[in-house]
Protein backbone atom coordinates (compact mmCIF):
# COMPACT_ATOMS: atom_id res chain seq x y z
CA UNK A 1 0.00 0.00 0.00
CA UNK A 2 1.72 3.33 -1.27
CA UNK A 3 1.64 6.32 1.02
CA UNK A 4 -1.08 7.88 2.14
CA UNK A 5 -1.72 11.68 2.40
CA UNK A 6 -4.88 12.48 1.34
CA UNK A 7 -8.22 10.59 2.97
CA UNK A 8 -11.46 10.61 1.44
CA UNK A 9 -14.51 10.32 3.54
CA UNK A 10 -17.47 9.72 2.20
CA UNK A 11 -20.65 9.32 4.15
CA UNK A 12 -21.65 8.73 7.71
CA UNK A 13 -22.54 10.59 10.81
CA UNK A 14 -20.86 12.44 13.81
CA UNK A 15 -18.65 9.50 13.84
CA UNK A 16 -17.00 10.00 10.63
CA UNK A 17 -16.59 14.05 11.16
CA UNK A 18 -14.33 13.76 14.04
CA UNK A 19 -12.71 10.80 12.51
CA UNK A 20 -11.57 13.75 10.14
CA UNK A 21 -11.36 16.15 12.97
CA UNK A 22 -8.57 13.66 14.06
CA UNK A 23 -6.86 12.88 10.59
CA UNK A 24 -6.44 16.61 9.57
CA UNK A 25 -4.58 16.88 13.67
CA UNK A 26 -2.65 14.41 12.36
CA UNK A 27 -1.46 16.53 9.19
CA UNK A 28 -3.31 14.23 6.77
CA UNK A 29 -5.76 15.85 4.37
CA UNK A 30 -8.92 15.28 4.38
CA UNK A 31 -11.80 14.85 1.57
CA UNK A 32 -15.22 15.05 2.96
CA UNK A 33 -18.35 14.08 0.86
CA UNK A 34 -21.99 13.03 1.73
CA UNK A 35 -22.33 15.77 4.28
CA UNK A 36 -24.61 18.30 2.56
CA UNK A 37 -26.69 18.77 5.33
CA UNK A 38 -23.91 20.62 7.28
CA UNK A 39 -23.70 22.62 3.92
CA UNK A 40 -26.84 23.93 5.04
CA UNK A 41 -25.99 24.96 8.28
CA UNK A 42 -22.57 27.43 7.07
CA UNK A 43 -20.27 24.28 6.26
CA UNK A 44 -18.16 25.33 3.54
CA UNK A 45 -15.18 22.95 3.44
CA UNK A 46 -17.12 20.07 2.17
CA UNK A 47 -16.56 18.39 -1.53
CA UNK A 48 -18.74 16.14 -3.98
CA UNK A 49 -18.39 12.53 -3.71
CA UNK A 50 -16.30 12.00 -7.31
CA UNK A 51 -13.93 14.86 -5.59
CA UNK A 52 -13.17 12.36 -3.20
CA UNK A 53 -13.16 9.40 -4.86
CA UNK A 54 -10.57 11.28 -7.53
CA UNK A 55 -8.46 13.30 -5.54
CA UNK A 56 -7.53 10.72 -2.42
CA UNK A 57 -5.10 8.64 -1.95
CA UNK A 58 -7.77 6.45 0.37
CA UNK A 59 -11.62 6.38 1.00
CA UNK A 60 -12.92 5.71 4.44
CA UNK A 61 -16.45 4.74 3.85
CA UNK A 62 -18.97 4.32 7.29
CA UNK A 63 -20.45 1.74 8.99
CA UNK A 64 -22.46 -0.22 7.19
CA UNK A 65 -20.60 1.07 4.29
CA UNK A 66 -23.89 0.81 1.81
CA UNK A 67 -27.18 0.61 2.62
CA UNK A 68 -29.75 -2.09 1.38
CA UNK A 69 -30.99 -0.21 -2.08
CA UNK A 70 -27.26 0.20 -2.49
CA UNK A 71 -26.95 3.53 -1.84
CA UNK A 72 -24.06 4.94 0.65
CA UNK A 73 -24.61 5.05 3.94
CA UNK A 74 -24.88 9.12 4.54
CA UNK A 75 -27.85 10.25 6.96
CA UNK A 76 -26.29 13.34 6.93
CA UNK A 77 -26.34 13.81 2.94
CA UNK A 78 -29.03 15.91 0.63
CA UNK A 79 -29.98 13.19 -1.72
CA UNK A 80 -29.23 9.86 -2.19
CA UNK A 81 -25.30 8.67 -3.33
CA UNK A 82 -24.65 5.92 -5.43
CA UNK A 83 -21.05 4.99 -6.96
CA UNK A 84 -20.85 5.29 -11.19
CA UNK A 85 -19.25 3.07 -13.13
CA UNK A 86 -16.32 5.90 -13.45
CA UNK A 87 -16.65 5.95 -9.86
CA UNK A 88 -15.93 2.42 -9.21
CA UNK A 89 -12.87 1.71 -11.66
CA UNK A 90 -11.20 4.59 -9.71
CA UNK A 91 -12.06 2.87 -6.12
CA UNK A 92 -10.62 0.08 -7.76
CA UNK A 93 -7.17 1.41 -8.12
CA UNK A 94 -6.98 2.75 -4.32
CA UNK A 95 -7.55 1.28 -0.42
CA UNK A 96 -11.18 1.41 0.53
CA UNK A 97 -11.71 1.43 4.41
CA UNK A 98 -15.41 0.49 5.60
CA UNK A 99 -17.41 -1.56 7.67
CA UNK A 100 -19.37 -4.85 6.26
CA UNK A 101 -17.55 -5.42 3.58
CA UNK A 102 -19.54 -8.27 2.29
CA UNK A 103 -22.59 -5.72 1.61
CA UNK A 104 -20.39 -3.09 -0.15
CA UNK A 105 -19.39 -5.74 -2.70
CA UNK A 106 -22.80 -7.44 -3.13
CA UNK A 107 -23.91 -3.69 -4.20
CA UNK A 108 -20.48 -2.60 -6.23
CA UNK A 109 -19.26 -6.27 -7.37
CA UNK A 110 -16.64 -4.44 -9.87
CA UNK A 111 -14.80 -3.64 -5.83
CA UNK A 112 -14.54 -7.61 -5.71
CA UNK A 113 -10.88 -8.34 -5.86
CA UNK A 114 -9.58 -4.48 -5.09
CA UNK A 115 -7.86 -3.82 -2.07
CA UNK A 116 -11.63 -3.08 0.21
CA UNK A 117 -10.77 -3.83 3.73
CA UNK A 118 -13.17 -4.41 6.82
CA UNK A 119 -12.37 -2.41 9.98
CA UNK A 120 -15.31 -3.46 11.68
CA UNK A 121 -14.55 -7.17 11.08
CA UNK A 122 -11.60 -7.25 13.45
CA UNK A 123 -11.35 -8.00 16.69
CA UNK A 124 -9.64 -4.75 18.18
CA UNK A 125 -12.37 -2.74 16.61
CA UNK A 126 -15.06 -4.72 18.15
CA UNK A 127 -13.49 -4.51 21.70
CA UNK A 128 -12.63 -1.31 21.42
CA UNK A 129 -16.12 -0.28 20.34
CA UNK A 130 -17.38 -2.24 23.03
CA UNK A 131 -16.84 0.17 25.72
CA UNK A 132 -18.98 3.36 24.39
CA UNK A 133 -21.94 0.48 23.33
CA UNK A 134 -21.44 -0.37 27.09
CA UNK A 135 -21.57 3.37 28.22
CA UNK A 136 -24.53 4.13 25.95
CA UNK A 137 -26.42 1.21 27.02
CA UNK A 138 -25.84 2.11 30.90
CA UNK A 139 -26.99 6.11 29.57
CA UNK A 140 -29.91 3.98 28.05
CA UNK A 141 -30.75 2.75 31.42
CA UNK A 142 -30.29 5.90 33.24
CA UNK A 143 -32.79 7.98 31.28
CA UNK A 144 -35.32 5.06 30.42
CA UNK A 145 -35.53 3.37 34.11
CA UNK A 146 -37.43 5.74 36.52
CA UNK A 147 -35.33 4.44 39.44
CA UNK A 148 -31.28 4.25 40.22
CA UNK A 149 -29.26 1.48 39.24
CA UNK A 150 -27.54 1.91 42.33
CA UNK A 151 -30.03 -1.06 44.30
CA UNK A 152 -31.12 -2.02 41.16
CA UNK A 153 -30.94 -5.80 39.73
CA UNK A 154 -30.00 -6.36 36.55
CA UNK A 155 -29.70 -9.28 34.46
CA UNK A 156 -26.84 -8.76 31.58
CA UNK A 157 -27.89 -11.85 28.84
CA UNK A 158 -24.30 -12.78 27.19
CA UNK A 159 -20.63 -12.79 28.59
CA UNK A 160 -18.93 -11.54 25.09
CA UNK A 161 -17.02 -7.96 24.89
CA UNK A 162 -20.36 -5.88 25.35
CA UNK A 163 -21.39 -8.17 28.55
CA UNK A 164 -18.37 -8.07 29.93
CA UNK A 165 -17.88 -4.59 29.88
CA UNK A 166 -21.92 -3.70 30.57
CA UNK A 167 -21.17 -6.27 34.20
CA UNK A 168 -18.38 -4.56 35.29
CA UNK A 169 -19.78 -0.95 34.78
CA UNK A 170 -23.59 -2.10 36.50
CA UNK A 171 -22.06 -3.37 39.23
CA UNK A 172 -19.58 -0.47 39.76
CA UNK A 173 -22.64 1.84 39.75
CA UNK A 174 -24.37 -0.36 42.51
CA UNK A 175 -26.51 -2.99 40.88
CA UNK A 176 -26.98 -6.59 42.35
CA UNK A 177 -25.78 -8.02 38.56
CA UNK A 178 -26.87 -11.95 36.97
CA UNK A 179 -24.99 -12.61 34.06
CA UNK A 180 -26.41 -15.45 31.76
CA UNK A 181 -23.49 -17.20 29.78
CA UNK A 182 -23.08 -21.07 28.09
CA UNK A 183 -19.56 -21.91 28.57
CA UNK A 184 -18.34 -23.17 32.24
CA UNK A 185 -15.40 -21.25 31.75
CA UNK A 186 -17.60 -18.36 31.47
CA UNK A 187 -19.45 -19.46 34.49
CA UNK A 188 -16.03 -18.97 36.47
CA UNK A 189 -15.39 -15.80 35.46
CA UNK A 190 -19.29 -14.52 36.15
CA UNK A 191 -18.69 -16.15 39.97
CA UNK A 192 -15.06 -15.16 40.46
CA UNK A 193 -15.80 -11.41 39.40
CA UNK A 194 -18.85 -11.68 42.03
CA UNK A 195 -21.64 -11.66 39.80
CA UNK A 196 -24.78 -14.08 39.63
CA UNK A 197 -24.63 -16.64 36.95
CA UNK A 198 -27.55 -18.31 34.64
CA UNK A 199 -27.08 -20.80 31.86
CA UNK A 200 -28.78 -19.10 29.41
CA UNK A 201 -29.65 -21.88 27.81
CA UNK A 202 -32.04 -22.67 31.07
CA UNK A 203 -33.27 -19.68 30.74
CA UNK A 204 -37.02 -19.97 31.07
CA UNK A 205 -38.38 -16.95 33.07
CA UNK A 206 -37.22 -13.10 34.03
CA UNK A 207 -38.47 -12.68 37.37
CA UNK A 208 -36.90 -10.42 40.18
CA UNK A 209 -35.28 -7.74 37.99
CA UNK A 210 -35.10 -4.25 36.92
CA UNK A 211 -33.10 -3.51 34.24
CA UNK A 212 -32.19 -6.89 31.73
CA UNK A 213 -29.92 -6.27 28.55
CA UNK A 214 -29.90 -8.47 25.89
CA UNK A 215 -26.62 -9.05 24.18
CA UNK A 216 -27.02 -12.28 22.03
CA UNK A 217 -27.69 -11.53 18.75
CA UNK A 218 -30.30 -14.90 18.79
CA UNK A 219 -33.55 -14.85 19.51
CA UNK A 220 -33.13 -15.53 23.28
CA UNK A 221 -36.40 -13.14 24.39
CA UNK A 222 -39.41 -14.53 22.64
CA UNK A 223 -42.99 -14.87 23.55
CA UNK A 224 -42.83 -17.70 26.21
CA UNK A 225 -39.57 -15.94 27.86
CA UNK A 226 -41.48 -12.25 27.81
CA UNK A 227 -44.41 -14.20 29.33
CA UNK A 228 -42.53 -14.77 32.36
CA UNK A 229 -40.59 -11.38 32.41
CA UNK A 230 -42.15 -9.16 34.79
CA UNK A 231 -43.73 -5.80 32.89
CA UNK A 232 -41.90 -3.35 35.45
CA UNK A 233 -38.42 -4.17 33.50
CA UNK A 234 -36.66 -2.30 31.84
CA UNK A 235 -35.94 -5.00 28.57
CA UNK A 236 -33.20 -3.14 26.63
CA UNK A 237 -31.74 -5.32 23.26
CA UNK A 238 -27.86 -4.39 22.42
CA UNK A 239 -27.56 -7.29 19.78
CA UNK A 240 -27.04 -6.82 15.92
CA UNK A 241 -30.22 -7.36 13.92
CA UNK A 242 -32.84 -8.74 13.74
CA UNK A 243 -31.52 -9.00 17.17
CA UNK A 244 -32.75 -11.18 20.37
CA UNK A 245 -36.19 -9.51 21.54
CA UNK A 246 -40.05 -10.69 19.83
CA UNK A 247 -40.54 -6.53 20.35
CA UNK A 248 -44.15 -7.06 18.99
CA UNK A 249 -44.69 -9.71 21.61
CA UNK A 250 -43.04 -7.41 24.15
CA UNK A 251 -45.27 -4.74 22.51
CA UNK A 252 -48.48 -7.39 23.50
CA UNK A 253 -47.59 -8.09 26.77
CA UNK A 254 -47.23 -4.38 27.99
CA UNK A 255 -43.29 -5.33 28.66
CA UNK A 256 -41.12 -2.09 28.27
CA UNK A 257 -38.64 -2.91 25.63
CA UNK A 258 -36.06 -1.04 23.67
CA UNK A 259 -33.92 -1.53 20.66
CA UNK A 260 -30.25 0.10 20.97
CA UNK A 261 -28.32 -0.16 18.06
CA UNK A 262 -25.10 1.98 17.15
CA UNK A 263 -24.38 3.38 20.33
CA UNK A 264 -21.30 4.39 19.73
CA UNK A 265 -22.05 6.96 17.17
CA UNK A 266 -25.24 8.22 19.24
CA UNK A 267 -23.16 8.34 22.75
CA UNK A 268 -19.68 8.76 22.17
CA UNK A 269 -19.00 9.89 18.10
CA UNK A 270 -15.58 11.35 19.28
CA UNK A 271 -14.16 7.94 20.84
CA UNK A 272 -15.92 5.98 17.88
CA UNK A 273 -14.42 7.98 15.07
CA UNK A 274 -10.96 7.91 17.01
CA UNK A 275 -11.55 3.94 17.28
CA UNK A 276 -12.41 3.45 12.88
CA UNK A 277 -8.68 6.12 12.51
CA UNK A 278 -7.42 3.31 15.31
CA UNK A 279 -8.24 0.37 13.71
CA UNK A 280 -7.33 1.92 9.49
CA UNK A 281 -3.78 2.99 10.53
CA UNK A 282 -3.59 -0.63 12.32
CA UNK A 283 -4.54 -2.35 8.76
CA UNK A 284 -2.53 0.08 6.80
CA UNK A 285 0.53 -1.01 9.26
CA UNK A 286 -0.13 -4.36 8.82
CA UNK A 287 -0.49 -4.70 4.88
CA UNK A 288 2.77 -2.18 4.73
CA UNK A 289 5.19 -4.84 6.97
Amino acid sequence: MSEIKTFGIIGGDKRQLFLAQSLLSDGYNVILAGFGKLREQGFDNLSGVEAAVLYSDAVILPLPGVRADKSVNAPMSTRSIFFSDAEQEVLCQKPVFTGMRDRLIRAYPKLDGAEVFDYAAREDFAILNAVPTAEGAVEVAMREYEGTIFGSRSLVVGFGRIGKLLAKMLKALGSDVTVCARKPSDFAYIEALGYRAKNTAALTLAHGYDLIFNTVPALIFDEALLKNTDKTALLTDLASLPGGVDFDAAQRLGIDARRALALPGKCAPKSAGEIIKKTVFSIIEEVNR
